[in-house]
């Protein structure tokens, strides 16, 4: 048997090698299919990941609240003062009232200009405690950041952000020297590493930059600059008042994240009216990006499905001319003693044979996707870098990653569709009449 199957497959392979055009056009259709379900899905699976990598860098057990400012006629104003957004009551309350919060994080932020020795940075003054540095997840390239001490003495220290010092400081060290904040002065005491943006997540949380940062301490921040915040606009003096602008809440277990999130938009619902706060939980994001990520791969996945049907449609079309071709071979072999099966067998070992040589080499340049994704952004940054710096920073900084199920599942698939559309061109030559087969010329 093991005999008779490998001399089906050498007169297989002989007959396609009498049409190699043909042949290698009827593989290009599989190999297409094949590649572009692991491109697809590489694709889609590195952008999935990139996005969860943003969900996930918030903390699944973190519940954030940002102040957001209303429409101007809902915002309780006194004469030209504005007030809105989240408070230092709404801290305490929060904190004192909900068990299952094991640490609450409170940050103030404010649009500011940096000098030093003539030059200027316009970037954000973040007043926060030593827990933002966990919470933001930086990291120090040299001194220290914000301690305790700090908080309690209420020092006119600062931090810089990679950016900032190096705009800042280019041929210096900055650790020991002062810099001025609008009218102020403040002494550097670090400098943090390089840190990618984030991008907006939510509804409530914008897109952050944190190349231009100053960090202080809050309590400095509240005595030095207060809660007001006094802007010049076409003429007329506007005054703000929010006293911060977010707090960071920390759950105790990812299971209590919901709970504790409802708990929390009912406390502020009570004492905020006008909703100028949003709430944020990185947690259902997290599930939704899940859920997303899954319905996005399924999309993929049959798009290029579609390739390999076209492909299967090709192999069909390919084998159904090549029976009437050879209508006066299979005459002759069935006038020899060959059995109908014996027909259908070597029809469909060359659609598989075919299906199969378009599958491997499909998934051999499927698995150059990465290194193919990655020259052409290099290409892109190198010949088009207006093109590159508009382009948004997941998709710069996306890397295709291969699925491993996506593999075999593309194969397999190709193979399938050889012997799907292989058998009626099969069954067709074998159910001819060998009579009539033996007349045709």
């Amino acid at each position: 048997m093991l005999v008779l199957w490998i001399r089906t497959f050498q007169l297989g392979v002989k007959s396609l090698m009498l049409h190699p055009l043909r042949s290698l056009l009827t593989v290009l259709g599989i190999f297409i299919g094949v590649a572009s379900v692991i491109w697809l899905l590489a694709i889609g699976e590195g952008i999935s990941r990139k996005a969860q990598e943003q969900i996930e860098s918030l903390g699944a057990t973190n519940i954030i609240i940002r102040s957001i400012k209303p429409p101007s006629e809902q915002i309780q104003s006194s004469g030209l003062l504005l007030q809105y957004g989240i408070t230092r009551a709404d801290y305490e309350r929060l904190v004192s009232t909900i068990p299952t919060i094991t640490r609450a994080v409170r940050i103030r932020e404010l649009r500011q200009r940096f000098s030093y020795g003539g030059r200027m940075v316009d970037g954000r003054l973040v007043g926060c405690t030593p827990e933002y540095k966990d919470i933001v997840r930086l990291e120090m390239d040299r001194g220290r950041f914000i301690e305790d001490t700090d908080l309690e003495d209420l020092k006119n220290y600062c931090v810089l952000a990679a950016g900032t010092a190096e705009r800042l400081f280019p041929f210096e060290d900055p650790i020991g020297k002062v810099i001025r904040i609008e009218e102020q002065y403040y002494v550097v005491v670090g400098v943090c590493k390089p840190k990618m943006p984030s991008a907006g997540i939510g509804g409530s949380f914008a897109a952050q930059d944190f190349s231009s940062d100053v960090y202080i301490p809050i309590t400095t921040l509240w005595w030095r600059i207060g809660d007001v915040i006094f802007t010049r606009r076409a003429g007329s003096l506007e005054a703000e008042q929010v006293e911060l602008s977010q707090i960071t809440l920390q759950v105790d277990k990812t299971e209590n994240v919901i709970s504790t999130a409802d708990v929390v938009k009912a406390t502020l619902a009570r004492y905020h009216p006008t909703e100028d706060y949003g709430v944020t939980v990185p947690l259902e994001l997290l599930e939704q990006a899940r859920i997303t990520r899954m319905m996005f791969m399924i999309f993929m996945g049959l798009i290029a499905g579609i390739s390999l049907v076209v492909g299967g449609i090709g192999i069909m079309n390919i084998m159904l001319a090549t029976v009437t071709e050879r209508t006066r071979e299979i005459g002759i072999r069935r006038a020899l003693g060959a059995k109908r099966r014996d027909i259908i067998r070597q029809f469909l070992v060359e659609t598989v044979v075919l299906s199969t040589l378009g599958g491997i080499t499909g998934i051999l340049v499927g698995f150059i996707c990465p290194l193919l994704s990655e020259a052409i952004m290099s290409a892109i940054q190198i010949l088009m870098p207006r093109v590159y710096d508009s382009l948004p920073e997941i998709v710069r900084t996306m890397r295709p990653v291969i699925v491993p199920s996506s593999v075999p599942l593309a194969f397999g698939i190709a193979v399938a569709v050889g012997v799907i559309f292989g058998l009626y061109p099969a069954r067709r030559a074998a159910n001819m009449d060998p009579i009539e087969a033996l007349r045709h010329e």
